[in-house]
């Protein structure tokens, strides 16, 4: 999928492809499991960062999730969101995982308001096409 959808990320710089088992390791630390779109996307790139389209986008990498998450008392402020990324600024990009399959929301760092996000939806790509758009 991210071949075809390559075009969003033309100001994005990627860091490097990681092995699966990284981003299983993270999963199992984080007792979670991504959506597979996700985890394409992390394997081939672990994050990175950079404009999509107007919008800046800043995906953590697999092994700062748990840090990352911990330094803004995820788990205190909003239990069942998890951090994978933001804007740069105030805004928060992350995965809703109290539902079987997660949504990825856009929350406001301060608040966190995982019941009423900026943005929601099931699918890694089309919020990277949400933010391309934006």
């Amino acid at each position: 999928m991210l071949d075809e959808k390559k075009y969003l990320f033309k100001g994005f710089n990627f860091n490097e492809s990681i092995p699966k088992e990284e981003l299983e390791k993270v999963e199992k630390e984080l007792n979670v499991k991504f959506p597979s779109d996700y985890v394409e996307f992390m394997i081939k790139s672990n994050g990175g960062e950079g404009n999509i389209g107007e919008s800046y986008l800043r995906l953590w990498k697999i092994e700062e999730l748990v840090k990352g998450n911990e330094d803004y008392s995820v788990s205190e402020f909003a239990p069942g969101l998890l951090i994978i990324g933001s804007d740069g600024g105030g805004t928060a990009f992350g995965y809703d995982f109290r539902e079987e399959i997660p949504d990825l929301v856009e929350v406001d760092f301060i608040g966190m308001d995982i019941e009423n996000p900026n943005y929601r939806n099931k699918y890694f790509f089309e919020f990277i096409e949400y933010l391309y758009n934006y």
